[in-house]
């Protein structure tokens, strides 16, 4: 095993053999992603999409969390006018979605624990999802004012069926991992203990496929899915903008702000 060079702030690269680990590293923040975090992310994606010595990128969190999604605060704090923070932080969410349905080869997500917001959006595009059992799916976009993203209101209904999906995006349900199996969302539900012992022999097994082989299909699963996510993220980073500069947006999120602050 070979760790890169060059870390970026919030994410830990590893190499082992042609599999790629990103591990999302923030836990002072439950591993919530701020906006530099997201186009390292992209970029790690674009980079491992083109490297021919990455056959599997595989991506998880650091600790009891996998991410707990958009780092609100950051937005907040960050200086200029709010119509070009919005701008600025609407491109680069949609320029990391873009790099995980763009992704050619083996994308494999390992939910660690609890998934939320756009961590939980983007970790439901990659091709196979494992998650530990005491982990959840949580998408409280209509808690916070704003409205689905990283191509959910596409791939949610195409995973888990319309009604669920309206629950999750519309109602802010958290689904177990029992749940997530049992709606086919993950392909397997394992023990924290299990992720080294038990998953991750196998994930170096998959590193040594032929590649060819697996993106010839993969396109051939995805030959029908690509664009209309691909609309979807664009229609959803419109509409996102939208809400941020709602009034009804703006009190949700100072709400939950507060409430965060009293925790």
């Amino acid at each position: 095993m070979a760790s890169s060079a060059k870390q970026p702030a919030h994410l830990n690269l590893e190499r082992f053999g042609t599999v790629l680990r990103v591990t999302i590293n923030n836990p002072r923040k439950k591993n919530a992603l701020n906006r530099q975090a997201y186009k390292d992310v992209c970029d790690t994606l674009n980079a491992a999409n083109r490297d021919d010595t990455v056959n599997v990128v595989v991506l998880t969190g650091t600790g009891d969390f996998y991410s707990s999604g958009n780092d609100i605060s950051s937005i907040i704090a960050e200086d200029g006018p709010a119509e070009e923070k919005l701008a600025k932080g609407n491109a680069i969410l949609r320029d990391m979605v873009r790099a995980f349905i763009n992704f050619d080869k083996l994308l494999i997500g390992i939910v660690n624990g609890p998934a939320i917001g756009i961590a939980a959006t983007t970790v439901l595009l990659c091709d196979v999802v494992y998650m530990v059992d005491t982990a959840y799916f949580y998408t409280p976009f209509s808690n916070l004012g704003l409205c689905a993203e990283g191509g959910s209101s596409y791939s949610f209904p195409l995973l888990m069926g319309r009604s669920k999906a309206s629950e999750m995006l519309l109602l802010n349900h958290r689904m177990t991992a029992e749940e997530a199996l049992r709606f086919g969302v993950v392909a397997d539900v394992l023990k924290r203990d299990e992720i080294e012992s038990k998953l991750w022999p196998r994930v170096l097994e998959y590193g040594t496929l032929p590649v060819g082989s697996i993106i010839a299909t993969k396109k051939l699963l995805n030959r029908f899915q690509r664009d209309k996510l691909h609309e979807a993220n664009d229609s959803e980073t419109n509409m996102l903008s939208e809400r941020w500069q709602t009034e009804e947006a703006l009190e949700a999120i100072m709400k939950f702000m507060t409430r965060k602050s009293k925790l």
